[in-house]
């Protein structure tokens, strides 16, 4: 009886919230206000001229592996993807042994926000200020000098997501970045990428909270919170849509319709904090949530339904492995590590199959990411730690499907797959070169291209970047340089 009725509540919300999400959409292709961006990207492509790298093993991130095969890059995009491809005036490297791939996305990174050297004055990750700010975006804190940008794209990473920390409830907007050496952050931004709302559960937010002796300090209480928020934002959503659009009849959680239901909900007047969450419930904003255990992650899924948003992905999950029917049925990814597990009480019941678990339903979607300035060197080898355990669990995961945890996985989980991701015609020039497969404890990325210009190249040092910070630095002083998160 209670399902039915909690069921039935759970699609009227949903279909008075789609009434402003359709508005929304329709006012002549106009974005919501409340995804407006002040600070928009100012990113632009390296000028490159054609390249077209020949006879290599290569994984398009769709599922395919063409061996002997050619990729042809012109204009920053990906022209061609196949056999004896040839092209006028382009610069042709050599792929004979080598394995080619879309450049590695990591949907979870602080670099830039926790920066190297890993010092408090480079502690901009976590407002630690009140359990929900959904109002700070992570890309005021990024620092472009942080020398783990350069770090990480000599491991092959060409896009990331940058998340405030985990100390919230609702810890904030969160961006994702072209792997390109600038000056300002909007110089790094993805263009017309969706925004990340950083959402955390369980021990971080009541630990942070509940110590200092205030809300929430219980699971019970971080339940009770995300609620409160979201009614905010739901109220000022239907108070912000025009009241043609509004379809009459008042639901449970809009009140009577005669001003604010809480200190939050103030109609028309502007609140970054519920642009933000009004965002995330029309679905212009994607939601990642740092969640550990399997009856959290079932708790915030009923969250979403009760409020209308979906889940892009779970972070962590290191139980993620006892609801994967669930996750894809949801559709939502799983960011996993391939072997953290055990340093806190909700990290306790991890396994090191739990990936390639995640993976194995049909419409899963399983990803490999860092949470680390040392990880995210190495997520290709993270993934092969996967495939090694999987393969002792009698589970055989060819690189062709294991390289989409790395690649257009992550791409869709972020809202960009239309862009990056796979080496498909017409997307984006990111691709990776390696050694040798991916997958071995050997393989070094040889050549890094981002839309299309070779920005990192391990045989030549002027293509080897080095953040201004570090100009100067011998080897010896950059020892020990690594950024510091939670």
């Amino acid at each position: 009886m209670f399902r039915t009725a909690h069921a039935a509540l759970a699609v009227a919300l949903a279909a008075t919230l789609a009434c402003g999400a359709a508005t929304a959409a329709d006012r002549d292709g106009a974005k919501p206000r409340f995804i407006d961006d002040p600070y928009p990207s100012t990113y632009r492509p390296i000028a490159s001229p054609p390249v077209l790298i020949r006879n290599a093993t290569v994984l398009t991130g769709t599922g395919q592996r063409l061996d002997g095969a050619d990729v042809l890059m012109r204009d920053g995009r990906i022209v061609e993807v196949g056999q004896g491809l040839s092209a006028d005036a382009a610069t042709l490297v050599d792929g004979t042994g080598k394995w080619v791939t879309p450049g590695i996305i990591d949907v979870h990174s602080h670099l830039g926000v926790y920066a190297s050297p890993g010092v408090n004055a480079h502690s901009d990750g976590n407002e630690m200020t009140s359990p929900v700010t959904a109002n700070v975006w992570a890309e005021h804190s990024v620092w472009p000098q942080d020398p783990g940008f350069a770090a990480a794209l000599a491991g092959g990473v060409t896009s990331l997501q940058i998340l405030p920390g985990s100390a919230n409830l609702v810890g904030g907007r969160g961006v994702t970045l072209k792997n390109v050496p600038a000056t300002s952050y909007q110089a790094m931004k993805f263009p017309d990428a969706p925004w990340g709302l950083k959402m955390a559960c369980g021990e971080n937010p009541k630990r942070v909270y509940g110590g200092r002796g205030t809300a929430p300090g219980t699971r019970m209480g971080n339940v009770a919170g995300y609620r409160a928020a979201f009614i905010d934002a739901a109220e000022y959503l239907a108070k912000n849509t025009p009241k043609s659009r509004d379809g009459g009849k008042r639901r449970w959680w809009q009140g009577d319709g005669n001003g604010a239901d809480s200190d939050q909900a103030t109609g028309g007047k502007r609140d970054l904090k519920l642009d933000t969450l009004a965002g995330a419930i029309n679905g212009d904003i994607q939601v990642h949530i740092h969640c550990y255990r399997a009856d959290e992650m079932m708790t915030m899924l009923d969250l979403a339904d009760e409020f209308g948003f979906k889940i892009a992905a779970f972070h962590h999950g290191v139980e993620a492995y006892k609801i994967a029917d669930r996750l894809a049925e949801a559709g939502t990814c799983g960011a996993l590590w391939a072997d953290w597990w055990g340093f806190k009480m909700e990290a306790f019941d991890g396994i090191q199959e739990n990936i390639a678990l995640v993976d194995r339903p049909e419409g899963s979607c399983a990803i490999v990411h860092s949470d680390s300035a040392e990880g995210i060197q190495r997520l290709n080898q993270e993934a092969a730690k996967v495939i090694a355990h999987a393969r002792l669990a009698g589970i055989e995961i060819p690189p062709e499907r294991a390289i989409r945890w790395l690649t257009a996985n992550a791409a869709k989980s972020l809202g960009i797959l239309d862009r990056t991701g796979t080496l498909e015609p017409g997307k984006m020039a990111d691709v990776v070169v390696w050694n040798r497969t991916p997958f071995s404890v050997y393989a070094r990325a040889e050549q890094v291209y981002v839309d299309g210009a070779r920005v990192y190249d391990l045989a030549d040092p002027a293509r080897q970047p080095a953040s201004d910070f570090m100009l100067g630095h011998g080897a010896s002083d950059r020892a020990g340089m690594t950024g510091g998160v939670e």
